[in-house]
């Protein structure tokens, strides 16, 4: 249990009289019914890969000078160093500057903006740069009817954009993507007449995975899915060959995939009246931000905070940026680090053992509010993960959700892989705005 023993004891006079007011037994079936729709949202949710196009053409509100980070919304003075380098490497590759510097110079002028991802129901990995011509990875909830995007995956290296690196050879992999890999998947998918993602995650959890930084088995499972039609295409043996290497050598490609679901699935949920359900959770290395079931849209903030981890050989926690990312998706959706026992091999890759996954799992049975009907843990007798992040439990326990995640270089590149947890500060603020909302609600 994480005791947030500080924060605490400046926010217990404020925390008792919310507890206070949601106790009335009006307030609590009212929480307790929202709570109940916004889950069955979720677990009804059929999140399927339907497209890959540029995302210009398909992200609501993407613009040409638009360039969309991970985590909360943040000026560009706010910005961490790994994340500015990203923004700026993407102006470059869109032909918005000539240069890092002049991009540099221009964002800080406003003459190209800035958002966050979750504002245009898309997620990024890491930094999250997405730019109007990067190809994205189009996904739709059924029966919903929504949709979320995501970037196609940059591949195996651990310098790339994704971790805020930008040069030549991270340049011309953009390229390649855009011009090559983007359309051949655009090409597959609609042969396949789409792809159902909910069936791979839970497969991939029986073999290991546990979604976010171990989706090996799924992104195996999607590469024998895809590659099929990928050959049977117009394009030249070698490039064939190049796409096939590249698949199977990016293990952590369907990952994005799983986030693009995660998104929807959770995105479904975000106005169902009077929910506690957190239905986002996002990083941009400097603030943490969260949102929640019952209030739509809006953004709860904290500082993020240093990833505890094991870092590669030659770096430490004076190289890293803090918590970053919109992976945090993945745990929201009952992954991650909410899936730790599916995935010993994972635990051991952050210096633990199987009971450490398995302890590191089930530690989040106390915040959540159900198991997952889908995502099943054979380690546990096939026991759902949990899932449904409740902001009162968070705060009545004090107990934060885990992060399962990878560790950014301030200059740029991967440089190891941890355990976050996002402040308490964003659960208060967001318990003391639902709790206003119910009050309000409760007098009338």
């Amino acid at each position: 249990m994480v005791v947030w023993s500080h924060y605490l004891s400046i926010h217990i006079h404020v925390t008792w009289n919310l507890f206070r007011e949601m106790d009335s037994m009006s307030a609590k079936e009212m929480i307790n019914t929202a709570n109940e729709k916004a889950m069955e949202i979720m677990f009804t949710s059929q999140p399927k890969w339907v497209d890959v196009q540029p995302a210009l053409k398909v992200i609501p509100g993407m613009k040409k000078n638009l360039i969309l980070h991970a985590g909360p919304p943040i000026t560009w003075e706010r910005i961490c160093s790994a994340q500015k380098n990203g923004v700026a490497g993407a102006a470059v590759f869109e032909g918005l500057a000539d240069s890092v510097p002049d991009a540099m110079k221009k964002l800080a002028a406003g003459q190209i903006e800035i958002d966050a991802c979750n504002n245009h129901n898309t997620v990024g990995s890491m930094t999250g740069i997405t730019s109007a011509s990067m190809p994205v990875m189009v996904v739709k909830n059924f029966p919903y009817g929504n949709y979320s995007y995501i970037n196609v995956h940059e591949g195996p290296s651990r310098t790339r954009l994704t971790y805020g690196a930008y040069n030549e050879t991270v340049h011309k992999n953009l390229i390649w993507l855009r011009d090559v890999l983007g359309p051949a998947l655009e090409y597959a998918v609609k042969r396949m007449d789409g792809l159902e993602i909910i069936p791979i995650i839970a497969r991939s959890l029986t073999m290991g995975d546990e979604c976010h930084n171990r989706p090996t088995a799924g992104s195996a499972l999607f590469a024998l899915a895809v590659l099929p039609y990928i050959v049977e295409s117009d394009l030249e043996k070698s490039e064939i060959a190049k796409i096939a290497r590249f698949l199977q050598a990016t293990e952590h490609f369907f990952f994005h995939l799983g986030m693009a679901a995660g998104k929807a699935a959770t995105d479904a949920m975000s106005g169902t009246e009077f929910s506690t359900i957190v239905t986002c959770m996002a990083r941009n290395g400097t603030e943490v931000g969260l949102r929640v079931a019952g209030l739509g849209s809006e953004w709860f903030t904290g500082p993020a905070a240093e990833i505890e981890g094991v870092y590669f050989t030659g770096y430490g926690p004076e190289d890293a940026e803090a918590d970053i990312g919109d992976s945090a998706i993945m745990e929201v959706y009952g992954l991650g680090g909410f899936a730790m026992g599916a995935s010993i091999p994972m635990a051991y890759a952050l210096g633990g053992m199987a009971s450490d996954a398995i302890r590191y799992m089930e530690s989040m049975v106390d915040i959540t509010t159900a198991r997952h009907a889908a995502f099943k843990v054979p380690a546990l007798d096939f026991k759902g993960t949990p899932v449904g992040i409740d902001i009162r439990k968070v705060v009545q326990t004090g107990v934060l959700p885990i992060i399962d995640t990878a560790i950014a270089h301030k200059d740029g590149g991967e440089i190891g892989v941890g355990i976050a947890r996002p402040p308490m500060e964003c659960f208060v603020k967001s318990l003391e705005a639902i709790s206003n909302k119910i009050k309000t609600a409760v007098s009338q």
